[in-house]
């Protein structure tokens, strides 16, 4: 009986030996290091028969690419958003496509924390003019996040998690989402609202929702008009919520007065350049423009950019790859288990 050959590419040298070392014995695993897009046609004699691919968020997964592998039946990602699968080719070609639910809650609050305090008492920008031999007390004036209040746009298990500590901290909560958590009001005094008011009263607004068609660029123009003089950003979910050149223009309009991203729109690019100057018509007009705004967000001292690793401590890791080899492991049985399309 053949084996279920499964292509996981994304892969990191501390994934290797666990992912060998818990390979089923009805699996083939084939570990590439490159993402999907740029490591398909190089591969492609040892990924044209695959059954199960797994991904990870640097990796898009495009229907036109995913339909030289007629035998594929299941995409693993090795993370909670899916938004980089082609989620509409996934339907049509019978696609099973699982998720990692839950890995993060704790990991991605704590980070959410760290973006926070750090823009909040301006410590990497302190940092920095240090290390230039200058001591700033005036410009190093920060705030105090005891009594103020942060409206969580999304209560998922970070949402909650990040309300969890704000709680700890004194803060009031304020939280936009569809399906509002009866717990979270009796536990943490979490206020649900719609997004205008929450926009309008918050002192510190952190996003965790997941990127949708209908979130799309939620974060606009006219979200920022409506916010308060002098509010904290933070964005740990996905870059693609937060419209960039509004971003900016509040930013340069001190609408804004810090922000703490880890995730931006076109990241990808930013994290390839070298790949993509060289292969310009692999990207579209508006990434590249997208790719010349993060530019200048990485220029201002009052804005913290990190490459996408809110995700990234031992433990989280850890239950990124269980999870993931519990999904497999689940399709071998005829069983799918953590599906999200």
């Amino acid at each position: 009986m053949s084996k279920i050959k499964t292509v996981f590419f994304d892969v990191k040298d501390y994934e290797e030996q666990v992912l060998i070392l818990n390979q089923p014995e009805e699996c083939d695993f084939v570990l590439i290091k490159d993402t999907f897009q740029n490591g398909f046609n190089a591969n492609f004699e040892k990924i044209k028969d695959a059954e199960i691919l797994s991904v990870f968020t640097t990796s898009r997964i495009p229907g036109e690419l995913l339909k030289k592998l007629p035998g594929l039946k299941m995409i693993a990602t090795r993370s909670t958003g899916y938004n980089n699968v082609d989620l509409e080719y996934c339907k049509v070609a019978d696609v099973a496509v699982v998720n990692v639910p839950k890995y993060g809650d704790v990991t991605v609050a704590e980070f959410t924390f760290a973006l926070l305090l750090n823009v909040a008492r301006k410590i990497c920008q302190a940092y920095d003019e240090l290390k230039r031999g200058r001591i700033n007390l005036q410009g190093s004036i920060g705030m105090d996040i005891l009594g103020k209040t942060i409206g969580i746009i999304g209560t998922g298990s970070i949402g909650c998690y990040t309300a969890k500590i704000a709680y700890g901290f004194g803060m009031n909560i304020l939280s936009y989402d569809p399906f509002p958590r009866e717990d979270m009001k009796e536990k943490f005094s979490v206020e649900y609202v719609e997004l205008d008011e929450l926009l309008k009263n918050s002192d510190i607004i952190s996003i965790h929702a997941p990127s949708t068609k209908e979130n799309f660029h939620m974060i606009n123009d006219d979200a920022f008009s409506k916010m308060k003089d002098g509010v904290i950003f933070i964005n740990t979910a996905r870059g693609e919520i937060v419209d960039t050149g509004a971003l900016y223009r509040a930013l340069l309009r001190k609408k804004i007065a810090g922000a703490g991203l880890d995730v931006l729109e076109c990241e990808e690019v930013l994290a390839q350049e070298d790949l993509y100057l060289t292969k310009t018509d692999c990207v579209q007009k508006e990434c590249l423009e997208k790719t010349l705004i993060n530019h200048k967000l990485l220029e201002m001292p009052n804005v913290i950019v990190t490459p996408h690793i809110a995700f990234d401590t031992k433990e989280a890791i850890c239950r990124i790859l269980n999870t993931t080899i519990d999904n497999i492991k689940a399709y071998v049985n005829n069983k799918i288990i953590n599906r999200v399309a």
